[in-house]
């Protein structure tokens, strides 16, 4: 009966050690939402740096700009990396989120391109103009255009809030199409719709284009639309975020960005 008991002992201390070494091996678990590219690909070279930092990152990839923010706000996500903070500040006006900016990674410059020119003096009077439906967009795209001399804006209008309709000055009657998502701009480009198409960088890479190579025009790296992630108000503060956009900004992803994207990609650290 002593040996028995001894081996009943010695089980009940094994699993014991099996449940406090499970224990000891919990982790932080922090689900995140974003676009495939860059967002994603850079948020899986994070992965393995949280995980010795005791946070285990789950992602999931989206293909529009709405459910990564209402995943959020409904509690199913923890965070989100896909968005400036022009569009993260019309999307709470527009929709009563409460989300908030907890720290900011890249900047994605927005390239202009063209199946039929090889630069923006080639294109023809009249010639069609493809803008995403991306209101918060409109501005910062229409700035570049501007800053290209194809148009002028309404000096009276802040540059990034402007729309078509500020523009004063238009000497090569440019059209505008603005009802196209921006998941769809790459295929417009690609079937040749339009003369001229204005594409987020994250979309261009993920359709297979180079932005540095196959853009006609493309923003500097001065631009200040920083892709950010975002989190609901309250949360920015939580231990776990604060890691999780210390690793972004670090310098291994920076390098990671640079050498990766090749300037299509551009890293901040704040």
């Amino acid at each position: 009966m002593k040996k028995l008991s001894l081996g009943l002992l010695s089980l009940i201390t094994i699993f014991s050690l099996v449940g406090c070494n499970s224990s000891d091996e919990s982790e932080t678990v922090l689900k995140i939402g974003a676009t495939a590219v860059p967002h994603a690909e850079i948020l899986e070279q994070a992965k393995p740096i949280l995980e010795e930092k005791g946070i285990k990152l789950e992602i999931t990839v989206f293909q529009d700009y709405v459910m990564p923010n209402t995943s959020v706000e409904e509690g199913e996500l923890d965070a989100n990396y896909f968005q400036h903070i022009p569009y993260l500040e019309g999307f709470n006006q527009d929709q009563q989120t409460h989300l908030v900016n907890a720290g900011g990674v890249h900047i994605e410059p927005i390239g202009i391109y063209s199946k039929n020119y090889q630069s923006l003096d080639e294109l023809p009077d009249g010639a069609t103009v493809i803008m995403s439906n991306s209101v918060s967009d409109h501005g910062r795209m229409l700035t570049l255009l501007q800053k290209e001399g194809l148009i002028k804006l309404n000096p009276d209008v802040i540059a990034d809030q402007s729309t078509v309709d500020d523009i004063i000055e238009n000497p090569k009657n440019l059209k505008f199409k603005t009802d196209i998502d921006a998941g769809m701009l790459v295929t417009v480009y690609e079937q040749n719709e339009g003369d001229a198409v204005l594409i987020n960088t994250n979309y261009a890479l993920d359709g297979g284009l180079d932005p540095m190579k196959d853009a006609i025009a493309i923003e500097d790296s001065e631009s200040p639309y920083v892709n950010v992630v975002a989190v609901k108000s309250g949360n920015e503060d939580s231990e776990a975020i604060k890691t999780l956009v210390a690793v972004l900004q670090s310098e291994k992803i920076q390098n990671f960005i640079n050498e990766t994207y090749q300037g299509a990609v551009v890293p901040v650290s704040e």
